[in-house]
């Protein structure tokens, strides 16, 4: 894409006016495969470039987080083959981005249920988020092995388990202590949900954290989805009136 293509791209775009954080449900690898009479994993290898374009397109623009639905706790009940194709898939993405991670101040973090993957998966996303913890540009969190409902009972039990030693009174347990013991503790909540291959479901992602969060559906399999589709959605996002529950006056 040339710079006067990029400027066509851009142009009504505020800057001023991006969400802060956006989070996507990536679905759509299995059916775009599907189509093309290809193996699932194809498809799945296919969607690692959509999460490239993407990630780049997030640091270009200036969106602060980026939460991608990566792997949820129900697709540990995929056939064991495709589950470890994902993982390797896994692996070789993220060796391969760790240099334009660090090159563009790209910090990386988990949500999840880290202790269930593979060790050698915790290994690398462990080390890569060391690596990169300084970096101050976009946040690209990975959403590997997380479900909201597990993620929610965690942090009950948590709760409960502060109350039982004395520590709090379950009386004064707020909202921001919720928000406090959930993974995205320090996160901002999405200002915008997108959702590719035009289900209309959230699949155990984010319940709490979306409660005011713009939602977006399309029809694209997610490895079709790209940069223009991207920046259309941020457009369509910046005339929605985002009221939370108010009346403007």
């Amino acid at each position: 894409m040339n710079s006067s293509q990029s400027s066509q791209l851009y142009s009504g775009l505020s800057k001023e006016k991006l969400p802060s954080h956006v989070a996507i449900i990536m679905d759509g690898n299995g059916r775009w495969a599907k189509k093309r009479l290809m193996n699932r994993i194809n498809g799945h290898e296919k969607g690692a470039d959509a999460v490239r374009a993407i990630i780049e397109t997030s640091r270009e623009i200036g969106i602060s987080n980026l939460t991608l639905y990566a792997f949820s706790t129900e697709n540990w009940q995929r056939p064991r083959a495709e589950v470890e194709a994902l993982m390797s898939l896994l692996i070789k993405f993220l060796k391969s981005e760790q240099k334009n991670m660090m090159e563009n101040s790209i910090r990386l973090s988990m949500i999840g249920q880290i202790e269930r993957l593979p060790e050698k998966v915790q290994t690398l996303v462990q080390s890569i988020m060391d690596l990169t913890k300084d970096n101050n540009g976009l946040r690209l969190n990975l959403a590997l092995s997380y479900g909201s409902r597990a993620e929610i009972v965690r942090m009950v039990r948590m709760l409960a388990e502060k109350a039982k030693k004395g520590l709090i009174d379950p009386i004064s347990i707020t909202e921001n202590m919720v928000a406090d013991n959930l993974y995205t503790r320090d996160i901002p909540d999405p200002d915008l949900l997108i959702r590719t291959s035009g289900e209309m479901r959230i699949s155990n992602f984010l319940l709490w954290q979306i409660a005011y969060s713009e939602i977006y559906v399309t029809d694209t399999l997610w490895p079709d989805f790209g940069k223009d589709e991207f920046i259309g959605i941020l457009k369509e996002y910046q005339k929605r009136d985002r009221r939370f529950g108010k009346v403007n006056t």
